[in-house]
């Protein structure tokens, strides 16, 4: 009886840990990611053109990532508009060969939105990365969007662009 008290118990732990092992990386000790790299991608630069536009009007968003350690995988950059996607885009870093950086070129279709003013903000989605604050710039200049036929705020015309930069690029 004894005995298959124990086997019955160390049948259980095994079970225990079965269910729980994949919740635990395997390379934990090395950050997660497989081969003892760190990953720190950046956003590193937004430009938006043109920031005053008509409904309809199509929106370009530039986004270039850094990539500033080690280790390669595959991420998504997504654009958000108040805080509603308005594009995302796979792209593969870390690749042998390849460039640090990755330009990605989203269009926004701004037809079906109101008229309104925008805050734009791009981010790489990739949650092993050791520092994840510098994964995202928010544009300090809105895009601001106005019916056809409208005139926007303060007589201006429609047009213009903006230029978010991570301080750390700045020169």
């Amino acid at each position: 009886m004894r005995i298959l008290k124990n086997t019955v118990a160390i049948m259980g732990v095994f079970i225990l840990l079965s269910i729980a092992a994949p919740f635990f990386p395997a390379d934990a000790a090395d950050g997660g990611n497989g081969g003892g790299f760190s990953v720190n991608l950046t956003v590193e630069q937004v430009t938006v053109s043109p920031i005053r536009a008509y409904v309809g009007d199509q929106i370009s968003v530039d986004v270039v990532i850094d990539n500033r350690e080690d280790g390669s995988d595959t991420s998504q950059v997504r654009v958000y508009a108040n805080k509603k996607v308005v594009g995302r885009q796979l792209f593969q870093w870390g690749t042998p060969g390849a460039d640090r950086k990755s330009n990605m070129s989203f269009k926004w279709d701004t037809s079906g939105m109101a008229p309104g003013v925008y805050k734009i903000k791009a981010e790489v989605v990739v949650f092993e990365d050791i520092s994840p604050f510098d994964n995202e710039i928010t544009l300090e200049e809105p895009v601001i969007l106005v019916a056809p036929g409208e005139q926007f705020p303060a007589g201006a015309s429609a047009g213009g662009s903006t230029t978010e930069i991570d301080p750390r690029y700045k020169k």
